[in-house]
């Protein structure tokens, strides 16, 4: 059963990224190899304008399932990017076992 909306079909190998929560994108982050965020980030960043416009036409307290999931993936996308586009590595440069955990997370 696809968890994406239909216009983004291409997407669904990758939806295992849409996840609900930041610790769970964290986590899925450092869990990745680099070739995994790759092909993840550069699948994404592909719809990242056609998904911008499909989510603006939902309010964000009453998105469907399928726009709900499509939003996490891109949340995850963010989550990615910084590795991708600058560490060239999963984890924070130089930041030895430091770690930071969110108390709380948006409302949605």
């Amino acid at each position: 059963m696809p968890l994406l909306p239909s216009e983004f079909a291409d997407l669904e190998p990758y939806a295992e990224w849409a996840l609900p929560t930041e610790r769970a994108r964290y986590a899925k982050r450092l869990s990745s190899t680099m070739d995994e965020l790759q092909q993840f980030y550069d699948a994404a960043f592909a719809h990242l304008d056609a998904g911008t416009s499909y989510l603006g036409q939902f309010e964000l307290n009453a998105l469907p399932a399928e726009a709900k999931h499509l939003l996490w993936l891109f949340c995850s996308l963010v989550t990615a990017s910084f590795p991708v586009e600058v560490w060239h590595q999963p984890r924070v440069p130089d930041s030895g076992a430091a770690s930071f955990d969110a108390v709380a997370e948006p409302a949605l």
